[in-house]
């Protein structure tokens, strides 16, 4: 075995270690929220720009099931203007039914909607594999699935905002803040991703890999949606 495959097996372990015990450590809840948070968000009152900005960099960036969605979009894409294409529907879709959400007030289960959210990545990993065209014979709009699913992870973080009833003063200056804030984290978080699979790139363990990767991305997805099903029927 040469050492690049090696490597890159090392690297497929770790990752699943990785995951699994991102899933151990939040058990049922997809967005940990720690305390000082819940506590400036139950307290706060008026206006709070810089302090929201800073709650959605920090929720995208700990926000694992929206990351493994966005590696699963970007994995094959190896041109930036494809790149930023996909994650920019990606960020239409979620900035409008976090918005839209939140203003609304449009209550949605956490569960079902972490549980379709899991199923997004589940969805992803099995059209990188090419599941579509092999079993069924036809390739969905990959553009369009982006941005429907992006529009689910927008109601996954309303309704995590929604969790501590925000005072309607400062309410529109603030979300739209937090939102500002998913959007940094998101940046900086797909940087580091990009990064890291640039340089994966350089060596032929990438594609060779690329099954094992998406079905290691297909099973995060699966055991998302279980942990949150289970959530749903015994909560």
């Amino acid at each position: 075995m040469s050492q690049s495959l090696a490597h890159t097996m090392k690297l497929m372990v770790s990752l699943l270690v990785v995951i699994l015990g991102v899933f151990a450590s939040f058990s049922l809840s997809a967005h940990g929220v720690d305390e000082d948070t819940k506590q400036f968000l139950i307290l706060n009152e008026g206006v709070s720009i810089l302090p929201f900005i800073y709650i959605g960099a920090k929720h995208m960036v700990t926000g694992y099931d929206h990351l493994l969605f966005l590696v699963g979009v970007i994995f094959f894409l190896f041109r930036g203007k494809d790149v930023l294409l996909y994650v920019s529907l990606f960020t239409l879709g979620h900035s409008i039914t976090l918005l839209f959400g939140v203003l609304s007030d449009i209550q949605i289960n956490a569960y079902l909607i972490d549980a379709i959210i899991g199923f997004s990545i589940v969805y992803k990993g099995f059209d990188n594999l090419g599941g579509f065209k092999r079993l069924f014979g036809f390739q969905p709009n990959t553009k369009l699935a982006v941005m429907i699913f992006g529009l689910f992870h927008g109601f996954g973080l309303a309704t995590k905002i929604q969790e501590f009833n925000l005072p309607q003063e400062g309410l529109v200056p603030n979300i739209l803040a937090f939102n500002v804030g998913v959007e940094v984290g998101q940046f900086l978080a797909l940087g580091v991703v990009l990064i890291l699979m640039s340089f994966w790139r350089r060596h032929r363990s990438y594609l060779k890999f690329s099954t094992a990767a998406n079905t290691l991305l297909m099973s995060a997805g699966m055991m998302l949606v279980g942990f949150q099903l289970t959530g749903y029927f015994t909560g």
